[in-house]
């Protein structure tokens, strides 16, 4: 679904949460008008209860106080006033009570669809998009722009209304006591509004750097929490503590400028509140020394002129905050607009224990990189085991990333089929659940061991959890912990050790059974005993099952079925691990210095 303005995004988000809306609007409207009745029951106890002058109020209230006894009874019983004085502000209370409790269901069930249409519409986002954008700008556009919006929604839009509606009501009250004294009052209104849009542009760009600059400053602040290890490792931590200081510093610099506008700003409208304000006084006290103006219409009338202060600095704090809210969903709106990632037109679900052919394949990653993939051509036949050798930056994940689908292959990039059928043409998310694969650097989320190797499948059963940890050499260790497969893992498996990861994945991914697995040079961090023990146990797990081995070691790749050799993108040796040995090649090269480092360390 597109969203061509933000307006149409708003209304999205709205969705559930307009009804808690609408009431919210009319109980502000009920509490405007309630809130303009008390200068008039000031005026009237003034005027005609404490004075003599003849009571100007609607007929129906005229009813009431003859059916209650009539004036002569308010006069002896001034206490009467009081009591609808006290009634008012009560119902006015009663109705602001309502109105803060229905926008705040409102702007709380809208806040929380944001989050999860956003959330949701992210997990469908291509891989590319998730790597072209970092991940503190993210949260910053899910957190920190959706607080704005929804203050937006919440403390202005919906209190508008009502701000409108008193607006006219105070300005309409006034008129009826005094013409001239309303429009030395409402003169001031179209000022204010002037002066808003003034500020309008520059703070919305203001507001539109600083969240830039804060969304670069979560970046520096996320990637060195999950990175903290190699940091420390590396001695760097002055480094980073300057660099986070030096945007730290110059995010502070855009707020500064922003709050020198919004101090601007408000300081303008102290002046013209204040102008507003003293000009009723003057104007309705030179009207009270002629005699056209009573002592409680003068009261009334200061007191309207008081109480449209802050709605009229409102909506220009309306108009102002408007810049920082447009800035924030159309940030929102970037990425509800990405496009997700999206299946072909009838595309299928194919058996998945087939051969799998890769037919002169060439990628890169963009249109400017060159590309990392030339003309590869190759197959695996189901059930064999494939092993693929190559240097660093030779393409060799590629190979694996593109067989999954996390990046698309492009037209006239040659193609990709599992039994005969064309990956592109198979449903991404179950060519994904068919195929199981372990990353070098494997993620682990924070939570107990049991959950993380579960969580692939879908499970909770210790036996099968249990079982892959053990064909994963994993299940000892877990035991050795204090809390076995309770044992709680730190944020992207900190608090184990970098083969213990990597065994912990390969566990997870041996749960699912999968008919296609991916070891993606996943053996790395473990020692050769431990190596040669988890091959074994794979060889007896994997059964009938296509493995695909990408290892720098060859001791990992040489019980392969076969085995290609990459070298800048192309395969330069392909065979068994005796053939490539028989040749002078890369292959060759790479065994002997292995040998020799065994020997050597032997």
């Amino acid at each position: 679904m597109k969203f061509n303005t933000k307006k149409k995004l708003i209304w999205y988000f709205l969705k559930g949460s307009r009804r808690y809306f609408v009431m919210s609007a009319l109980f502000a409207a009920l509490v405007a008008l309630l809130d303009m009745i008390s200068p008039r029951i000031i005026s009237f106890t003034v005027d005609s209860v404490i004075g003599n002058k003849a009571p100007s109020v609607p007929a129906f209230v005229m009813h009431i106080i003859s059916a209650a006894g009539g004036m002569d009874m308010l006069r002896r019983y001034p206490v009467m006033v009081a009591a609808a004085a006290a009634a008012t502000g009560a119902l006015a209370a009663a109705a602001r009570y309502l109105f803060r409790m229905m926008n705040a269901l409102g702007s709380e069930t809208m806040v929380r669809r944001m989050r999860d249409e956003l959330f949701s519409h992210i997990l469908t986002l291509p891989y590319t998009w998730l790597g072209e954008n970092s991940t503190g700008d993210i949260i910053q556009r899910c957190t920190s722009d959706v607080q704005t919006v929804k203050r937006f929604i919440s403390e202005n839009m919906t209190s508008l209304i009502r701000t409108l509606f008193l607006i006219t009501m105070a300005l309409s009250f006034m008129a009826g006591l005094n013409r001239t004294v309303m429009f030395a009052s409402a003169v001031y209104i179209p000022v204010i509004i002037f002066y808003s849009l003034f500020f309008y542009s520059k703070i919305g760009s203001a507001f539109e750097k600083a969240d830039e600059e804060e969304g670069i400053l979560s970046t520096i602040a996320q990637e060195n929490l999950t990175g903290v290890r190699v940091v420390r490792a590396f001695g760097r931590e002055s480094y980073e503590r300057e660099r986070f200081e030096k945007q730290n510093e110059k995010y502070t610099g855009h707020w500064v400028w922003l709050i020198r506008l919004l101090s601007a700003f408000w300081a303008s409208g102290d002046v013209l509140t204040g102008a507003q304000t003293l000009t009723v006084i003057v104007t309705g006290a030179f009207f009270c020394v002629r005699g056209s103006l009573t002592a409680g219409d003068y009261i009334a009338l200061v007191s309207y002129t008081i109480m449209l202060a802050w709605p009229v600095r409102s909506l220009g704090r309306v108009i102002s905050e408007l810049s920082k809210a447009g800035i924030a969903i159309e940030r929102l709106r970037y990425i509800m607009d990405s496009e997700p990632e999206r299946d072909r037109e009838g595309c299928i679900e194919p058996p998945m224990d087939r051969d799998i052919v890769f037919d002169h394949v060439s990628f890169g990653y963009d249109k400017t990189g060159g590309e990392v993939l030339r003309d590869v051509s190759f197959s695996v036949p189901a059930g064999s085991t494939l092993g693929i050798l190559g240097g660093t930056g030779s393409g060799k994940s590629t190979l694996m990333y593109l067989l999954e689908r996390l990046y698309e292959l492009p037209e006239g990039g040659g193609s990709i089929t599992i039994g005969g059928v064309d990956i592109r043409n198979i449903r991404a998310s179950y060519l994904r659940t068919n195929i199981g694969m372990v990353l070098q650097e494997p993620f682990l989320f924070s939570r107990k061991l049991s959950e993380n190797i579960g969580i692939a499948a879908g499970t909770s059963d210790l036996k099968k959890i249990r079982r892959a940890a053990k064909a994963a050499k994993i299940d000892d260790a877990i035991e050795s912990f204090t809390a076995g497969y309770d044992t709680f893992v730190g944020e992207r498996g900190v608090t184990l050790s970098g083969g213990q990861k990597q065994r912990t994945a390969i566990a997870q991914m041996l749960i699912r059974e999968s008919p296609v697995m991916i070891f993606d040079d996943s053996l790395s961090a473990v020692d050769a005993e431990t190596d040669l023990q988890i091959r074994r146990a794979l060889r007896e797990r994997t059964g009938c099952a296509t493995v695909i081995l990408i290892a720098h070691r060859i001791t990992t790749l040489m019980k392969a079925d076969n085995i290609i050799v990459l070298d800048k993108g192309r395969i330069i040796q392909q065979g068994t691990h005796e053939k490539l040995l028989s040749e002078d090649g890369m292959y060759r090269k790479i065994y002997d210095l292995q040998s020799a480092g065994a020997e050597a360390e032997a």
